[in-house]
């Protein structure tokens, strides 16, 4: 079910849509590339595909599993800064960051699936926030980064 599919529904469902919609996004953005070009990097940060899927995976489990399920950075084997996110082993792959994306995504839905977006969650290290905040900063996130993916998939296709 796409976003267009649910202008009339409720918040929830609208927002877990657009969630949805843009993990899809994101993950496209490797679709059919080698190893080499998911790992090129093109900009002068450290920014590549595959290190912007790595860090999305990071941003939903810092949000997902250490705000709403409490489990610190440190517990769920996180790295503690989003700089530090983007960055890629090299045991990891294409598939390999696609499965930990999904993984995540999984997690994520299962953390929320009891909770209202009224609920408060506090386990984030800078304090309480209701869910619907998470689901917003999460919805950012994945546009943000998601443009960013967009603009690098363009970039390595046409070198």
């Amino acid at each position: 079910m796409g976003t267009a599919d649910v202008r009339l529904d409720d918040e929830r469902t609208q927002l877990d849509a657009f969630v949805e919609e843009y993990r899809s996004a994101v993950e496209a953005t490797v679709d059919g590339l080698t190893e080499e070009q998911a790992r090129r990097r093109l900009v002068p940060s450290s920014t590549t595909l595959l290190g912007l899927l790595t860090h999305l995976t990071w941003m939903q489990r810092v949000w997902f599993e250490e705000c709403v399920g409490g489990t610190s950075r440190r517990a769920l084997g996180l790295v503690s800064s989003p700089e530090e996110s983007f960055r890629l082993t090299d045991d990891d792959t294409v598939a390999s960051v696609l499965a930990a994306h999904r993984a995540a995504c999984a997690t994520a839905r299962a953390a929320v699936a009891d909770l209202a977006l009224d609920a408060v969650v506090t386990g984030h290290r800078s304090g309480p926030r209701t869910l619907r905040w998470v689901y917003l900063q999460v919805l950012r996130e994945l546009a943000h980064h998601c443009g960013h993916a967009d603009i690098l998939r363009e970039q390595v296709l046409a070198h």
